[in-house]
C-alpha cells in the first residue's frame, strides 16, 4: 500500500495529513468539533470553525467514511482545522455495510486513546471502509471486521497470544478446542462439554496458531490475516465481541445494540 506521508512543521501545525471522521459534535451554531483518525497522529480532536455555514467549502468534504487530506494547526487539546481535501475515494455505504463503518468508528471512539498513532490500525480501517463502499448494500463479508477487530485489539496491546496457553505457557494441544477469555487468554475448552457445544464457543488449537502466524507477519498482515480468518470468521466472532466489550467497558456496543433493534423489525 502506496502511503502518502504529511508534512509536519514544528510550532506550525500539520499539512496534507491522511485522515478520516469519526464523530462530529455541534460547538457553536457555525462550527463543529470533529474527531479526526489520522495516519501519523492518532485520533485528534479538531476545531471546524465556520464550516456549518452555507458558504462553507467544507460542508461537503468532512463527511464520515471519506477519505480526506486535512491541515491543522499546532498541536494542542483541541487542534484548528486549516484545510480538508477529499483524497479520492467511494461513494458513502448503504444498508447493512453503513452499520458497519459506525460499528469500526464506535471502536475506535471507544478503544483508541487520543494521540495513540497507529499507522497499522488506520491502513487496516481504510482496507476495511474501501471494502464495505465497494460491496455497500450487500451482507457485509465477516472476514473483514475479524481483521480489523484482531489488528486493533493487537495494537493496544490487549490481544492474549494465539499459539499457547496463556495461564500454564503451554503449547496448545494438537485437536483441542480452545475457548477465548477477556482476563486468562486462551483455555482448553473442558473435555466434557458436548461436541456440538464446544465448537460453537471455541476453535480448534491449530485455528488459533494459524490467526496467530498470519499477525506475525507485520507489514504482509493485511494480506495474510484475511486468509487465516477466513474459513471461522463466523465462530470467531463472539470469542472476539466478548473480548472488545471487556476491554470497552460496556456489556454491548451501540452500534450492535441498533443492529439488534434493525434485525428484529426485519
Amino acid at each position: 500500500m502506496a502511503v502518502r506521508r504529511s508534512s509536519h512543521t514544528a510550532g506550525q501545525g500539520v499539512h496534507g495529513e491522511p485522515a478520516y471522521v469519526l464523530h462530529r459534535y455541534e460547538w457553536s451554531e457555525s462550527s463543529l468539533i470533529l474527531e479526526l483518525f489520522t495516519r501519523n497522529l492518532g485520533r485528534v480532536a479538531v476545531a471546524a470553525k465556520g464550516v456549518r455555514k452555507p458558504a462553507s467549502a467544507f460542508r461537503s468534504v468532512l463527511l464520515p467514511f471519506q477519505p480526506l487530506l486535512v491541515s491543522l494547526g499546532p498541536q494542542a487539546q483541541i487542534r484548528t482545522l486549516r484545510g480538508a481535501e477529499w483524497a479520492g475515494g467511494y461513494a458513502m455505504p448503504t444498508g447493512e455495510p453503513l452499520l458497519v463503518g459506525y460499528y469500526v468508528n464506535e471502536l475506535l471512539m471507544r478503544l483508541l486513546a487520543r494521540e495513540d498513532v497507529q499507522p497499522l490500525v488506520f491502513d487496516a480501517y481504510a482496507q476495511t471502509l474501501a471494502f464495505i463502499a465497494k460491496h455497500s448494500g450487500e451482507k457485509v463479508a465477516e472476514p473483514m471486521l475479524r481483521v480489523f477487530e484482531l489488528i486493533l485489539l493487537r495494537a493496544l496491546g490487549v490481544l492474549p497470544a494465539l499459539n499457547h496457553e496463556a495461564l500454564s505457557m503451554r503449547a496448545l494441544q494438537p485437536g483441542g478446542y480452545y475457548m477465548l477469555d477477556p482476563e486468562n487468554g486462551l483455555m482448553l475448552q473442558n473435555t466434557s462439554t458436548p461436541p456440538s457445544l464446544s465448537r460453537a464457543r471455541a476453535l480448534p488449537a491449530q485455528q488459533w496458531e494459524q490467526i496467530q502466524q498470519a499477525l506475525d507477519t507485520d507489514e504482509e498482515v493485511l494480506n495474510t490475516l484475511p486468509l487465516a480468518v477466513e474459513a471461522v470468521a463466523v465462530e470467531l466472532k463472539p470469542a472476539l465481541r466478548v473480548l472488545l466489550n471487556h476491554h470497552a467497558g460496556v456489556a454491548s456496543l451501540q452500534t450492535r445494540k441498533l443492529m439488534l433493534s434493525l434485525q428484529k423489525r426485519a
